[in-house]
Formats: C-alpha cells, structure tokens, sequence
C-alpha cells in the first residue's frame, strides 16, 4: 500500500480538438471533490450519471461521471472520471477546479504506480500498459495486451514456484545431512533446475528473434549503384520517397522510412550503391550501406537482372554470405527487360523475380510477410530490455548453481538458486528504491 494519501487530479487524454475529454480524481477525496464540483450529492459505483460542472455558481459544462469505488477501480483507490466536452479549455478549467477543491496534480504515471503499489498490477503489467500506448503495430498490441491479462506474470510466478521447490529441497539436504535422505533428491532437484532452464532459454532465445514485433522489424534494400533500389522503396511506399535516376551513385546517404505489412510495423532503409569508389562522399555513404546491413533484421538483396554478372554483384554476395544470422531476400529487379544475369550465382538465395518501376512487387510484399512471421509463436514474450536482462541473469545464476550442484556443494548451489529466483522475481516485483520506482513511472504519460 502507498503512505501517500493525497489525491491526484489529471487530464487522462490528449488535448487538442477531440470530441471529449476525461478528467480523472484518484484518492480518498476523489468524491467529495467530484460532488463539489457537481453540486450532486450521490453517485452510483460504476454506473454513468449526467450531470453538471459548477464555476463559481455558473454552468461550466455537461459531464458524465463515473464513480468507482475502491477497491475496485484502476488504483484500488477511490476513483472519479469526469468526462467532459473535447478542445482545450473546458478540460483544463475542470482540472483547475479540482486542485482548488484540494487535489494535486498527479506526476507522471502516478495513476500506474499507485496501481501498481496497491497490488491491482505487478511491474509487468504496468510496462505493458505504458508500452501499448506507444504500440506501432496490431501485433505489438495484442502481445502487450497478453501482458496486461497477466500472461507473463503466470509464467514468472510459476518459474518461481519450481524454483522455491528446488531450494526447499537443498536447504532440506544441508539442515539434516546426517539424516538418511532419499537418495534421488539430488536428481529430482537436477530434474527441475532443468525445466526451468530450459524455459527460460526459449523464452529469451523467442523474445530476442520476435523483438521487431514491439520495436519494428529494420529492413535494408541494398546492391550496388543503378539497380533499382530506390525504385523499390517508392514501390514500398507509393510515393515518389526517393529520387530515381539512370546516373548511378544518386543515393549517396540512408534513407529511413516505415509502413506497415501483415500488422507488422517495418522501419525500411534505402542504401547507398555499393562499390569501389574514390568519392570520399560516395565512400562514406557505402560505408553506411554495410552498417545498414548488420543493424538490420531482413536484408533485402537486388541484383540487376537485365546486366550480366559483374565483379560489383560477386562483392554483394560475398556480403550476404557474411551475415549469416540474418533473413536474405534476394531479388531480380528489371524483369520487365531481357535477362542478361547468371541466375545460377544466386540460386542458394532461390532469387525472386520483380520490375519495381512497374510497382510489380507482389511476390517481394508475400516473401516479406512470410519471412516476418515464420517464427510466429503463441509463447509468451519478453517485452522490454529489462525484462530480458532478468532473465539473461537467473539463466547465468542457474547455469551455476547446475555446476555447484553436481559438486556436491549445496550451500554454493542454494545461494545461486536465491539468485535466479531474485532475478526472474525482478521482472513483476522488484525490490526497489521509492526513487528507482519514481524514475521507472516517471516515464508514462501524464494522466495514466
């Protein structure tokens, strides 16, 4: 529970010229002042009333208001949630009169962390509640939103639960270790130190590999100079993005640019042709070509298909076998011309064949959407870098306590094990400071 008993006040929803606009009281006053500032003396727990909003005796605006009342509401506290006309003024002078009724303004995530601190949501819960605010995509949002259900927070819980066993066990074998124990203690504790190692290897090892879904996926269209790669972004886009011309070496820097596929939000970049050159200009924009490369999740690869084989071609290929770790789509563009290429120095990338100035990308567009969901999973998911950390931490503090264990050192291997459990407990109820926990809220937006 929160040693802060005031009560907050704040404009849950953007200003500007929406049609409404909620003012939302969360505290032990949250009523009263609501009343006051209606003049209405009873309000029904959870049920909408239409009334009115008083500035000093005269008419401000027509509101509902709904009462809810704790412990079952969004902090566990009393809550109000004044919902009022849109624009910019009415909601602001709601908010005026409800700090001159004796509520404060709320910080920054306050609502969340009140929430959170009164036990209606554990820190899971709270980051995806602030990161679905920022989703970019369908897909990040349905992932955040089997956070919000709890989703994560069971698999934390029962990780931990496994491991609480384990150590009862251990501590069990170092407090009575004159006492004749079963001797398959060491093997059943064996037994669970791997299942919950091997979860937590797969839910990082998903996480990692499905992380563009919350972040977006970064693409890189690259090849050397005149091939048509910025023909493929406008095609992407379908606008006129890049500037599109026969001279080769147009492109000389990085364009970034988004747009969604199949639900997925997809940051694509638009490369420099790659190259020998002595235009120190050029040579810095090939340089950012190949760092393109590496940042990105998908690289796709165009080959010019309608010129033969050239020592530039041999160069981006060499490139592609390099990144090994990364998903290689690799194209034929101009097929709307004759084709003058050796398709066999290709044929382990099984190239796909396009005309991306005739906006001719269908296959390309279904390739793409494939190879973004192929590790589709309904596994839960990590969602943010701390998270991953946690887990990255009781894997390592396992990984030992596995080595103790097969020492015989118990003690050695009890104190790894409180050390998992501490770090996988981190990501729903950490122990932290009330100003880490300030800094952590302080990050949500003003009114949620």
């Amino acid at each position: 529970m929160i040693s802060d008993n005031s009560t907050i006040s704040a404009i849950s929803t953007p200003l500007g010229g929406g049609a409404m606009a909620v003012v939302r009281l969360s505290g032990k006053d949250a009523l009263q002042i609501t009343q006051k500032l209606t003049q209405k003396e009873t309000f029904s727990p959870r049920y909408a009333t239409l009334c009115r909003v008083y500035d000093a005796g005269d008419v401000l605006d027509e509101v509902i208001v709904i009462y809810f009342k704790a412990p079952h509401s969004y902090t566990r506290e009393d809550v109000c949630e004044i919902q009022c006309h849109g624009g910019s003024v009415i909601a602001r002078r709601i908010l005026d009169l409800t700090l001159e009724h004796g509520a404060r303004l709320a910080q920054n995530g306050e609502f969340t962390k009140r929430a959170f601190l009164n036990g209606r949501i554990d820190l899971s819960q709270a980051q995806a509640i602030a990161q679905m605010i920022e989703a970019k995509s369908l897909k990040a949002q349905k992932t955040l939103a089997r956070h919000l259900c709890g989703e994560l927070s069971e698999f934390v819980q029962n990780a931990r639960d496994l491991l609480y066993e384990a150590l009862a066990y251990s501590e069990v074998m170092i407090d009575y270790s004159d006492e004749d124990l079963p001797q398959d203690l060491i093997e059943k504790l064996m037994q669970k130190i791997d299942l919950v190692l091997g979860r937590l290897e797969k839910i990082l090892k998903h996480s990692i590999a499905r992380n563009g879904i919350l972040e977006g996926f970064r693409l890189s269209i690259v090849g050397k100079p005149n091939v048509g790669k910025s023909s493929l972004l406008n095609a992407f886009l379908m606008q006129e993005r890049a500037i599109v011309s026969d001279v080769a070496g147009t492109t000389r820097d990085r364009i970034e640019e988004s747009f969604h596929i199949a639900g997925v939000y997809v940051k694509i970049i638009d490369t420099a042709g790659i190259r020998e050159s002595k235009d120190r200009i050029e040579q810095i924009g090939i340089e950012r070509s190949k760092e393109a490369m590496r940042e990105s999740d998908v690289i796709l690869a165009l080959f010019d298909a309608s010129r033969e084989w050239e020592k530039e071609d041999e160069e981006i290929l060499n490139l592609l076998r390099e990144e090994k770790d990364k998903k290689i789509i690799v194209l034929l563009n101009k097929n709307d011309l004759p084709r003058q290429i050796d398709q066999d120095q290709l044929k382990e990338f099984s190239p796909i064949a396009l005309s991306a100035k005739e906006k001719e990308i269908d296959s390309v567009l279904e390739a793409l959407e494939k190879v973004l969901n192929e590790e589709e999973s309904d596994d839960v998911m990590l969602s943010s870098a701390n998270q991953i950390k946690s887990v990255q931490d009781s894997i390592e503090s396992l990984r030992q306590a596995k080595l103790e264990l097969a020492n015989g050192v118990l003690e050695l291997f009890s104190y790894n094990l409180k050390d998992a459990i501490c770090s996988i407990g981190a990501i729903t109820q950490p122990y932290e400071s009330a100003e880490l926990l300030d800094k952590m809220f302080g990050e949500f937006c003003l009114g949620k």
